[in-house]
């Protein structure tokens, strides 16, 4: 029952601040601009080809479905947000000096850090739920606006959103590890920024130059999260290679960085004396 009751305590802790739902309106917000904005300008480029060629826009890419690609964007650019909300969860205990009462109240830190690995996952999976709620709402909005096909009724659309959700509770679980790695909460949300919005993104686009560079970038866990979803404005982007892992391998990779990065700050940062 001690596990139990550690997990209520980290649900507790996190559903009783502001920052959950603040990140989850920022989420609303930068996926709707990116999956509405996205798929209006190119229904508006497909529809209106010579005044997009005269603006250097261009339309819908040939073979590419754009409904997924629209949807895809809750986890190929919101996988962020889980990621802080995994690490604040841990970083935060070290920032407050609130750790040292969450031992005395659970002296086993492995079943202290268990909990915050799973509440990482759930609440991982409810900002994926948001996310893709907001990136389905707005893409389905922009496609029927221009008369593309949403995809609605598709068996592979609602199985690439449970795949999507399933990566973003990867993600929450990741930033966990993240924080047990890395306890100082500023250093933790600069390499969350840092690594997600740049570093990754541009190895990613140079790897794709070389077929085998674009072999290891397939495990990259931005890419792995993508072939995990199953679509992703990265691979239209790519300038070479685009080949994924399968959806599972994917899963794998992430889930593997979500399990070591915790282990490792369990038996590392976790264990040393805290005041």
């Amino acid at each position: 029952m001690a596990f139990a009751r550690s997990l209520a305590a980290e649900f507790e802790k996190v559903f009783t601040t502001r920052m959950w739902w603040l990140l989850a309106l920022i989420l609303v917000a930068y996926v709707a601009t990116m999956a509405g904005g996205f798929g209006a300008f190119l229904g508006w480029a497909t529809e209106n080809p010579d005044a997009a060629a005269s603006t250097g826009g261009t339309g819908l890419p040939p073979g590419i479905d754009l409904a997924p690609l629209l949807y895809s964007f809750a986890s190929s650019v919101g996988y962020v947000f889980p990621v802080l909300i995994g690490a604040l969860a841990v970083t935060s205990e070290f920032r407050h000096r609130t750790l040292t009462t969450t031992f005395l109240a659970e002296p086993h830190r492995s079943t202290v850090l268990s909990g915050k690995f799973w509440t990482g996952l759930v609440v991982g999976a409810l900002f994926g739920v948001i996310g893709f709620a907001t990136s389905v709402g707005a893409g389905a909005a922009a496609l029927a606006a221009f008369g593309f096909d949403t995809g609605l009724d598709s068996s592979d659309t609602w199985a690439l959103i449970g795949r999507g959700i399933l990566a973003m509770a990867f993600w929450g679980a990741i930033g966990v590890g993240l924080g047990s790695l890395v306890p100082n909460q500023v250093a933790a949300i600069v390499i969350v920024i840092a690594f997600t919005q740049f570093v990754e993104p541009v190895l990613r686009l140079v790897s794709s130059l070389n077929e085998v560079t674009a072999n290891v970038g397939r495990f990259l866990p931005g890419a792995a999260s993508d072939a995990l979803v199953g679509a992703s404005f990265y691979n239209v982007a790519s300038l070479g290679s685009t080949d994924s892992l399968e959806w599972w391998q994917g899963g794998l990779v992430l889930l593997g960085i979500a399990v070591v990065a915790t282990v490792i700050g369990g038996a590392t940062t976790w264990r040393r004396d805290v005041s």
